[in-house]
């Protein structure tokens, strides 16, 4: 099902830069203020491949820029392709926002690109047309991936573990901590029996797209130009695959946290009794002394409750609401957001489009919307398991919109495909 492939990397060369400062977040998560700071802390910073310094160019940006770049880096030895293919393994080692010290081990390669029609490739959330816009100029003025994708496989049983664990006791192992104080380290897999089996373990086997659904769209976009404008049609060409980030979903390390909804505004017609209109719902009170009490009150009142629909309200009052009732089959953040949203609410799928709820990542930066006054009322969910991400992709259907948040993100500048 899933075919990869061993590429050759288009990497920094560490004896050219501090690879420190010249990693970058991955580009969607870069606030506008913060491009420059990225632009001025190294002229080979991975970034100036990915965004304008301002938004204000993106419009006009035709990143011939890019290409040039690309091209002067490479021939002043700041970035250089590696001599022979490889899968890349790559292990992260960081701090879960609960304390915990946990490791994720992923690999890159080269994935043929498929369309989801053909249920390989599976997404767990539509898309939006601007974004790809703008990669699809990024990726004609390059021919090249400049920025991967991130994709999740199954593995229960661990059968690829030792494989990665070989690679990463090479002394061609490379490490580098970020802005975040996540340590990276990146090693080839050149043994070719060692790429003959991994190649093997996915190509019995779906993916389920974590993060990149844009990337990959335009991805496939390119492809499609490339094939209409070649007479011939070679199924081994570049633009017929990309650069992707595989990480099994069930192995530790692999973290999904939950994106929490901010209501900015209640409709006058919901008013402070919102609560009696969820009868069917069982609720209890928790009074929490301050704001850094809520994600201990969290972990102590709604993790338990992951196997029922439950969510936690905060007003900013110091009192927060725990709402539960038995789970059916269905998604908890599916009907919280049927029941709670539209129904209790009135807040459809136009509105949160239009901008009346938020999606803070962070259950502190969600109970600060409320008490600065950004937003009157907080919900707080709890993560999905990746059970239910297989479950939904696997019966053809997406997510809600900002359904779960996978961490760590991958990094930019680890390395390239060309």
């Amino acid at each position: 099902m899933t075919d990869i492939a061993p590429f050759r990397a288009l990497r920094y060369d560490s004896g050219s830069v501090e690879l420190e400062r010249v990693l970058a977040p991955v580009y969607d998560v870069v606030a506008p203020q913060d491009r420059a700071v990225y632009y001025d802390r190294d002229p080979y910073n991975a970034l100036r491949l990915v965004l304008t310094r301002s938004v204000e160019e993106e419009a006009a940006a035709d990143y011939a820029d890019v290409a040039r770049r690309l091209a002067k880096w490479r021939a002043e030895g700041v970035l250089a392709l590696d001599p022979d293919p490889a899968l890349y393994v790559l292990r992260q080692r960081f701090t879960a926002p609960g304390g915990d010290e946990l490791e994720r081990v992923g690999f890159f390669g080269a994935l043929r690109l498929e369309d989801y029609e053909k249920r390989i490739v599976r997404p767990h959330e539509t898309t939006l047309a601007g974004p790809k816009a703008d990669r699809l100029k990024i990726l004609r003025a390059s021919e090249a991936n400049l920025s991967s994708v991130f994709l999740l496989y199954e593995d229960r049983e661990l059968r690829l573990a030792e494989i990665f664990a070989e690679a990463l006791r090479s002394p061609e192992a490379l490490s580098v901590t970020n802005d975040e104080e996540i340590e990276h380290t990146l090693a080839p897999i050149r043994d070719p029996g060692a790429v003959v089996r991994v190649r093997a373990f996915l190509a019995e086997r779906p993916v389920v797209m974590a993060d990149g659904h844009h990337r990959y769209e335009t991805a496939l976009s390119y492809r499609d130009e490339r094939r209409a404008a070649s007479l011939s049609s070679d199924l081994d060409a570049p633009h017929e695959r990309m650069l992707a980030y595989f990480a099994n979903a069930f192995a530790p390390g692999s973290l999904l946290l939950p994106i929490h909804r901010v209501i900015l505004k209640l409709p006058p017609a919901v008013g402070a009794g919102w609560r009696s209109r969820l009868p069917e719902w069982k609720q209890r009170t928790v009074r929490v002394s301050g704001i850094e009490a809520i994600p201990a009150a969290l972990e102590e009142h709604l993790a338990p409750l992951r196997g029922s629909y439950a969510f936690v309200s905060d007003d900013g009052s110091g009192t927060l609401q725990i709402f539960s009732r038995p789970a059916g089959e269905e998604l908890s953040v599916r009907v919280i957001h049927r029941e709670v949203l539209e129904d209790v609410f009135h807040l459809g799928e136009d509105a949160v489009r239009d901008g009346a709820v938020a999606f803070p990542k962070s259950a502190l930066q969600a109970a600060r919307e409320v008490r600065v006054g950004r937003g009157t009322v907080t919900l707080y969910l709890n993560p999905l398991e990746p059970d239910d991400v297989f479950r939904v992709t696997g019966a053809g259907e997406t997510l809600p919109q900002k359904s779960t948040f996978f961490y760590p993100k991958l990094p930019t500048g680890l390395l390239f495909r060309t």
